[in-house]
């Protein structure tokens, strides 16, 4: 019997498009392109990013198939490409990039990149917003990735975003979530928004601790594609993706600073000597 609380088709949005799995899977430095199409079948993730400044070439060279290799993928498990600006430094090369991404790739969806600072790669988000507002009237659905900061959050919102993609540590770190206060203040003061943690996840474990704070989807790379195994990985994130979400759907226990009898004795008989 399904009881009341179970939710056996849990799925979600991105604009109009509906979802069913939360693993958003970053397509770059795996050591081959089959062992890609291996580790996008095993994480059965619905969403594809690429950059697309890595996708086009070293310029004077042109296209060096990469391209080509993500569309096959995609096509042959139903997944959706969301380019992003990775290596944009300016709201106008990120909007400029964006356009170009549109034509190229025939998708409104834009994950939206503008560094500030070059060791940790933190996102600049004076110039992040501006884009966002430029980009979400050009019709675009722009998906911002922003650290955990709410008042940035909110002016991204008031810029017409409707996901967020705020970091869980400097991309490509593995250091995990670095202040889970912050996402959990996310959470709770922005309800009815879509949120992705993005970055700096570099075990399965973090990703199940971010879904069980109550976020929407993980997206991450260098994880899976660095591993010594990648398919494997791949496929330990999906699991502790979707084991993070059914904790949070579930509803996890309240912690203690003392300890709670699991099999409570007062009011019970008992023996004596």
């Amino acid at each position: 019997m399904t009881h009341p609380t179970d939710h056996p088709i849990d799925t979600w949005q991105i604009g109009d498009t509906c979802l069913h799995s939360r693993f958003l899977l970053g397509t770059a430095g795996y050591p081959s392109p089959e062992s890609l199409r291996q580790a996008i079948q095993a994480s059965g993730s619905q969403v594809l990013t690429l950059g697309l400044k890595r996708t086009l070439g070293v310029p004077g060279v042109g296209d060096n198939g990469f391209m080509q290799i993500i569309r096959e993928a995609a096509r042959d498990h139903g997944a959706h490409m969301l380019p992003n600006t990775a290596g944009c430094r300016s709201a106008h090369e990120a909007v400029t990039l964006a356009h170009m991404a549109r034509e190229l790739l025939n998708t409104n969806w834009i994950k939206l990149e503008v560094v500030g600072d070059e060791q940790t790669l933190q996102p600049d988000p004076f110039e992040l917003v501006q884009a966002a507002a430029q980009l979400v009237r050009a019709g675009f659905e722009v998906l911002p990735y922003c650290t955990d900061d709410l008042v940035t959050a909110r002016r991204l919102l008031d810029a017409g975003c409707k996901v967020l993609m705020p970091w869980g540590a400097p991309i490509g770190s593995g250091m995990g979530l670095m202040n889970p206060w912050a996402l959990r203040t996310l959470r709770a003061r922005l309800p009815g928004v879509t949120l992705i943690v993005d970055a700096g996840l570099g075990a399965p474990s973090h990703a199940a601790a971010a879904m069980e704070l109550g976020m929407d989807a993980v997206l991450l790379n260098s994880a899976v594609s660095q591993s010594g195994a990648p398919v494997r990985m791949a496929r330990a994130f999906k699991r502790a993706i979707e084991g993070g979400r059914e904790g949070h759907l579930a509803g996890l226990m309240a912690c203690s600073d003392m300890a709670v009898a699991t099999t409570p004795v007062s009011g019970q008989p008992f023996l004596l000597d």
